[in-house]
């Protein structure tokens, strides 16, 4: 037999061998944000409300399909998941508004997710004056 023969059945047992592996090789990351909520003085403020939403001046689809909520741990942050809503390959991700409270006092943000990889911002809490 000639060299070429063996080539090619070499060359598809190679790839045959190595296929279930390439799909590993583009393991899509976890696509997060985390929060941070603090008082004036920069401590943390426990069990505050913390929304995430978009608002798109021209909004393509359902932006309503991002708003999260939730309620910050002891230590002040608060962990919003993401890799569902991001597709692979897709050009971005998203700028997300920000808007927390507790008691009488709120605060306002904007944070920019980005796909496959952990976004983090802190939002101060200002006491709202009557």
């Amino acid at each position: 037999m000639s060299r070429s023969t063996f080539r090619v059945p070499v060359m598809t047992l190679a790839l045959l061998l190595c296929w279930p592996l390439l799909p590993s090789c583009n393991k899509e990351k976890p696509t997060i944000a985390r929060i941070r909520i603090q008082d004036q003085n920069g401590s943390a403020v426990p069990e505050a409300y913390v929304k995430l939403y978009a608002d798109p001046v021209y909004p393509l689809g359902d932006p309503t399909r991002l708003t999260q909520e939730k309620l910050t741990g002891n230590d002040g942050w608060v962990e919003f998941d993401y890799t569902g809503y991001y597709e692979q390959g897709q050009a971005g991700f998203a700028v997300l508004d920000i808007v927390s409270f507790k008691d009488s006092a709120v605060g306002e943000g904007i944070i920019k997710i980005v796909e496959e990889e952990t976004a983090e911002e802190v939002v101060t809490l200002v006491p709202v004056t009557p």
